[in-house]
Formats: structure tokens, C-alpha cells, sequence
């Protein structure tokens, strides 16, 4: 066996989870190498929508423009479309993926960032290029086989599948982001919850020019229902968008108990003319595979010096868009607490804090995506289409909708009220911004939780209590305008605070790590000309808010403080774990 190669992290996996933990820590200093068994990266679309907080992470991380510069925008996305088939009836609409107009503001009040439809085959490139350039060492064709750990490491055994011999990898850390089958995940013995296999489903990805249908109601997803829709799958066949208006993926369920089906380029040509309803224009099938709907997730992230994160630890349908970001922020929230303990700042009990922080939100949203497939049943039903019956009885029920009577009329309405009930899949805002982590990595103020005023799944509410993420305000610097949230991150601690706080920035300049300090007022560094921040801060201009590397508030103090110093001090010592 040939010598071994030593670095800090190891990382199974350059998919999402894994070039992402790459990239964070790269940017934070830290030797890592990432193993792939695979030739390159994503070369099918896959996971594709990407909310506000992933984002930010991007933003933070430095590749933000490069995600927008390639990424189909927000505009484009929402005119999510139930039809019988793209050149067939439309059934109505859902103004989805922040369009809303109601939404769309609320989008513009939570985050400087904008949601977009980013395929995996595009975004991996991204985050790995700029984690390389930053120091990653990457080896593609390179298959984890084991590992076993001690007190000072991990020691992984890989194959080089080019050549074919085994080495060993010795690594402070090991992060296994190997995907839904992940072997790390199963050697470490990670205990998961839920279950496998519960639909089959089928991806088609294909090149036809599909403007004259989807160009006027421009969407991100078109869904079919068709006969043989409801088997398996994901609730409906799905015609979604890669590029506009040329290149898409279908998903088709398929029966898991019988199999999938012999995956010839004839069988998914007549999937796609099934879906799109149009036999004349020109297709090209360039890809098909066959993949089954999970609702099942680790209820600990880690054992020992060995840590999962993205569908290694949280398996689900696509439904919601969770799956990338779910994975992107794991690793965000992962690689901060290896680099604290890796350079000797944190101690190693900071790391409990990741499981306790992250799995709740990989239940949330296994459970969320599941709960999403269900919530496409009621359409089908007010057409009478999950009845048993033919086709023709199918379309029957649907032109029935256009009568003249009551019963028609009854019809479309519960037509309406349940496309209007998809705004759960389609606009889950507060799934996607209302995370609140409690572990021993944030410290609570004393004061009571509110709670949510309003649907936490479907209602963003900010909070500049221990736990959430810090609110998004709009200040300016000089003749610079930029968000709360460009003020945080970095790779550091931040103190914000405002006019009567100089106590806090004192305190934080004479820790013995970096806390960066922000100080809004009139006068100061930074201004608050629209007020935002003061409704948004929740405490007053001589309080404080210590803000970590990712963004989420660990502790809160609503007024000046005599002792600022010792409660700065015990708070960040209780954070580190030196408490």
C-alpha cells in the first residue's frame, strides 16, 4: 500500500453537501480533499431550485454573481402551470417561487438575496472551481471503501479506480456528503428514522423547443395530469425546466413494487410526448434514470470524528426545492464549528452543536417534501381522476368542468381551492428562512419564544432572538448601501450594537478572538436611514447582538451592560466550549 496522505478534512462526495463544505472550508484556511468516485461532476440537472438562505451562504462565500450569472431568474420561475399536457388544457396557475406580488414583496423585506433556478450540473462546477482555487485538493475517480477512527483522527481507505489500488487517506475529520446511498453514513452507523423506497420514479432529461407553450406563462415546473400520473412518482407527471425554453427533465412515476421499466430511448420518447402532447417537434433524449421517492433522515449527524451531511443524512422527494439547499447549509453550518476546533479556538464539544442545530431542520423538511406529494391528491380529485376508470373518463371529468351548471360550478371551485393549496410546495417562505437552532452554541436571553404570528411555513418572521438568523436590513455606509447581513460572516464573530454601545465594543475588542464590531447610528460606520433595523433589532440602540460565523444570532442583551466585558467573555467561552 502506498504512503498515506494527510490533511485536516476529508470529504466523500463533490455533490452539493460536499463541494460546498469544501469551498467554506478552503475560504476559512482549512486543508481539505475532496473524493469522488465518479469521472466528473453532475452531469444531469437534478436538484435546481435555490432559496434565499442558500443564497446568502453563496453570498457570504464569494460566489454569489457567479450562481446569478448562470442561474435562470426569479421572473422566469413562477407560472407554475397544471395542465393536461403542455399543448393540451390548462387548469390553472399557481404564482409560485416568491411571484406572488404579496410574496414577492415579502421576498424583497427578508433577504438582499434572490431566489433562483440553479441545475446541480451548473452549480457544482461553481462551488468546486472557487474551492479549489482556494486550496481544495480534488480527486475524481477516487471510490471510498472504509474507514475506522481513533482518539486523534480518521484513517479512510480508498480505491483509485484508474489504476486500481487501494491507499489510505489520514484525516482529522471526515465528512461523508457520498449522497442518498451514502456508505459513510452506513459504516459510521448513523440511526435514521423513516423509510426507503416508498415510490419509484423516473427522470428524463431531453432537448426540444417548448417555447410556444411555456415562453407566455414562463415557469420553472409544468404539471401533467394524465392517465397513469398518480402511480408512483411524485404525485403528478412533472415537465420542469433546465434552460428556457429548450432543454427539460420529466418526472414519471412508476409502480416501486413492480420495478421500473426497461429505460429504452423509445419508452422515454413516448413519456415525453405523453406530457407535452405535441408528436411533431423534434426531441432528443439525452438521459434517463430511474430513482425512488424516501422519507428518511438521521436523527444524529455524526459519530465520533466522523460527520454526514445532505441527502447522507436527509432523504426526501424534490417537492419544496429543500434537497440542495437543505444540503449547502448543513455544510455552511458544519465548516465554521471544524475550523474553530481545528485551529485550537473551540474546543471538540463545539461539534455536538451540528447535530443538534441541523437534524431538526433535515426532519422538517423530509417531512415537508412528503407531506407536499400528498397535498397534489385533491386536484386529482375534484376532477373525479383518481377513480378507477379509462382515460376517455379521465378527460370526460376534466371537459365536465366547462358545463353550465352547478355541479360544474362546484367543480371548478374546489378545482381552484386546491391548485391554491400547492402554495405550500410552491411558496414555503417561512421553510425556508425561519430556522431557529438550540444547542449549546447559542445562549438564550431569558426571554419568553412569541412563537410565529403567523404560518411558520408559509410566513417569514424575523427574530433577533439567540437562534435565528440575524433579520436583513437595508443600512448604508458612506455612499454604500448593503444589508445587515453583508456586515456578518466572513469568518468571523461580529457585535452589533449602536450609539450608547460603546461598552459592548470595547468588550469585543479585547477578546482574545476577532469579533468584528458594527456600530449603527446616526454618525457612526453605519446609518439606518429608513429605520429597519431599529423596528428589526429588537433591542436598544445600547444593547447588543453577537452574531456567529453563519449568520445566526448566539446571544442578545437588549441595553447597555457594566459588565459587558465578563458577559462577552463567558458567552463566547460557553459557545467554544471552554465554558
Amino acid at each position: 500500500m502506498s504512503t498515506v496522505v494527510e490533511t485536516d478534512v476529508l470529504i466523500v462526495g463533490s455533490g452539493p453537501a460536499g463541494a460546498s463544505a469544501a469551498l467554506a472550508l478552503s475560504t476559512y484556511g482549512v486543508p481539505n480533499i475532496v473524493v469522488t468516485r465518479y469521472a466528473s461532476l453532475a452531469d444531469t440537472p437534478r436538484a435546481h431550485i435555490t432559496n434565499q438562505r442558500t443564497m446568502e451562504v453563496l453570498r457570504d462565500l464569494g460566489v454569489e454573481r457567479d450562481v446569478i450569472a448562470q442561474a435562470t431568474p426569479q421572473h422566469l420561475m413562477g407560472n407554475t402551470t397544471f395542465c393536461t399536457g403542455l399543448a393540451g388544457e390548462e387548469l390553472g396557475r399557481v404564482r409560485s417561487w416568491g411571484n406572488d406580488p404579496l410574496v414577492q414583496a415579502a421576498h424583497e423585506l427578508a433577504s438582499p438575496t434572490r431566489m433562483c433556478d440553479m441545475p446541480q450540473h451548473l452549480m457544482e462546477p461553481v462551488l468546486v472551481d472557487a474551492a479549489v482555487a482556494r486550496g481544495t485538493l480534488l480527486r475524481f475517480q477516487t471510490e471510498y471503501l472504509s474507514h475506522t477512527q481513533d482518539a486523534d483522527g480518521v484513517t479512510a481507505t480508498v480505491r483509485d479506480r484508474l489504476r486500481g489500488d487501494t491507499y489510505e487517506i489520514r484525516a482529522k475529520y471526515l465528512i461523508g456528503a457520498d449522497g442518498g446511498r451514502s456508505r459513510v453514513a452506513e459504516d459510521a452507523g448513523l440511526p435514521m428514522g423513516g423509510q426507503m423506497g416508498v415510490a419509484g420514479s423516473i427522470n428524463i432529461v431531453f432537448d426540444m423547443d417548448l417555447a410556444k407553450y411555456t415562453a407566455h406563462r414562463p415557469s420553472t415546473l409544468y404539471w401533467v395530469l394524465a392517465p397513469g400520473a398518480t402511480v408512483g412518482g411524485i404525485g403528478a407527471g412533472l415537465v420542469r425546466c433546465v434552460r428556457p425554453w429548450t432543454e427539460w427533465l420529466i418526472v414519471w412515476g412508476y409502480d416501486v413494487g413492480a420495478g421500473a421499466p426497461d429505460l429504452t430511448t423509445d419508452y422515454a420518447e413516448s413519456i415525453v410526448r405523453k406530457l407535452v402532447g405535441d408528436d411533431e417537434i423534434p426531441v432528443r433524449i439525452k438521459s434517463s434514470s430511474a430513482w425512488t421517492v424516501n422519507e428518511m433522515y438521521a436523527e444524529s449527524y455524526s459519530k465520533g470524528r466522523v460527520f454526514c451531511a445532505g441527502d447522507a443524512v436527509h432523504r426526501h422527494p424534490p417537492s419544496n426545492g429543500l434537497g440542495s439547499n437543505t444540503s449547502i447549509q448543513d455544510s455552511y453550518n458544519l465548516a465554521w464549528k471544524l475550523k474553530l476546533v481545528l485551529d485550537g479556538t473551540a474546543d471538540p464539544g463545539l461539534l455536538a452543536s451540528y447535530t443538534a442545530e441541523r437534524a431538526p431542520i433535515g426532519k422538517q423538511i423530509v417531512t415537508r417534501a412528503n407531506k407536499s406529494i400528498g397535498e397534489t391528491a385533491p386536484i386529482f380529485e375534484a376532477l373525479d381522476g383518481l377513480s378507477p376508470g379509462t382515460p376517455e373518463q379521465l378527460w370526460a371529468n376534466i371537459d365536465a368542468r366547462k358545463d353550465a351548471n352547478e355541479a360544474a360550478e362546484k367543480q371548478r371551485a374546489k378545482l381552484r381551492e386546491a391548485i391554491a393549496f400547492k402554495v405550500y410546495e410552491f411558496n414555503a417562505h417561512g421553510v425556508d428562512l425561519n430556522q431557529r437552532y438550540a444547542s449549546d452554541a447559542i445562549v438564550p436571553d431569558g426571554t419568553p419564544d412569541p412563537g410565529f404570528a403567523r404560518d411558520p411555513e408559509l410566513y417569514h418572521q424575523p427574530s433577533s432572538r439567540p437562534g435565528a438568523r440575524l433579520p436583513h436590513a437595508w443600512i448604508t455606509s458612506g455612499t454604500r448601501t448593503l444589508s445587515t447581513l453583508d456586515t456578518v460572516g466572513k469568518g468571523r464573530f461580529t457585535l452589533l450594537t449602536g450609539i450608547g454601545g460603546d461598552g459592548w465594543v470595547r468588550a469585543a475588542r479585547a477578546q482574545e478572538i476577532e469579533v468584528a464590531t458594527v456600530v449603527i447610528g446616526p454618525g457612526q460606520q453605519y446609518e439606518d436611514p429608513y429605520g429597519d433595523w431599529a423596528r428589526l433589532s429588537e433591542v436598544s440602540d445600547a444593547g447588543a447582538l453577537l452574531v456567529r460565523l453563519d449568520g445566526f444570532i448566539a446571544f442578545r442583551h437588549a441595553s447597555a451592560a457594566p459588565d459587558a466585558g465578563k458577559l462577552l467573555s463567558e458567552t463566547l467561552r460557553r459557545i467554544l466550549g471552554h465554558a
